[in-house]
């Protein structure tokens, strides 16, 4: 079907849609069902060699280490390969190189997520102590005894890799998903910021995640873009990559 004096194909009502519904809520269903799956698999497996005394020790193998970051992958390739397979490609449904606007919001977002997480992050020590408030990167990484190139490129992890794997699901994936069925932008980017706060399963820091989560989806909610979402994701990370480093 095409319109009258227009040479160019109609696309037919149905693009871009998976069993009757956007193909980004598939793809985040997916993603996030692959994320615990792996996750479960390599809990089970650090629980196994913890359990016997002649086994390896996971965490002082350095490249093993970064097993912790292995469930991640699949929050951001499932929405890769559904934007190749049911969308428009994933520079035209993410917008995932940043631009010089991009640098610019994310890194004022990113700002604000590192204020907001640190001022709520000090309150909430004060209501549930220093050891309900540690992060997961504490507990992956204690008493590791890697080597130096193995603690840079699980850094560079932390900045690069899980805020773009995060971004393409949740500023991306699941983003697309609800704004195709007319979802308020402010309805989005705080539901959005609450999954982002529970897959991180860290109940004492909810909150601050909350906020974090809020403030890094602004940057897309502003430009309309991942690409700026992941630097203020980035840059919100970057103390911890630093922290990692450091305390390592």
């Amino acid at each position: 079907m095409q319109r009258e004096g227009d040479d160019r194909p109609v696309p037919p009502v149905r693009t871009g849609l998976v069993l009757g519904a956007h193909w980004g809520l598939l793809a985040f269903v997916l993603a996030l069902g692959g994320y615990y799956a792996v996750s479960l698999a390599l809990s089970a497996l650090a629980t196994i060699d913890a359990a016997d005394p002649t086994g390896i020790r996971l965490p002082q193998l350095g490249p093993l280490v970064l097993l912790a970051f292995v469930p991640n992958i699949l929050l951001g390739l499932v929405p890769w390969l559904g934007s190749l397979r049911w969308g428009n490609g994933v520079r035209a449904d993410f917008g995932l190189l940043p631009t010089g606007r991009d640098l610019k919001v994310g890194l004022a977002c990113g700002g604000f997520a590192l204020l907001a997480g640190y001022l709520l992050n000090l309150m909430l020590l004060q209501i549930y102590g220093s050891e309900r408030m540690s992060g997961p990167l504490t507990e992956v990484f204690r008493g590791v005894s890697a080597e130096v190139g193995w603690l840079v490129l699980a850094a560079i992890v932390v900045v690069v890799g899980a805020p773009l794997t995060e971004e393409l699901l949740f500023r991306g994936a699941l983003w697309n998903g609800l704004a195709h069925y007319r979802i308020p932008n402010w309805a989005i980017l705080l539901l959005t910021a609450l999954l982002f706060a529970q897959l991180h399963g860290e109940p004492a820091r909810t909150v601050a995640l909350l906020a974090q989560g809020v403030a890094i989806g602004s940057a897309r909610l502003i430009t309309g873009r991942v690409g700026a979402s992941m630097v203020a994701h980035a840059t919100n990370n970057l103390p911890a990559a630093l922290f990692l480093l450091i305390g390592s």
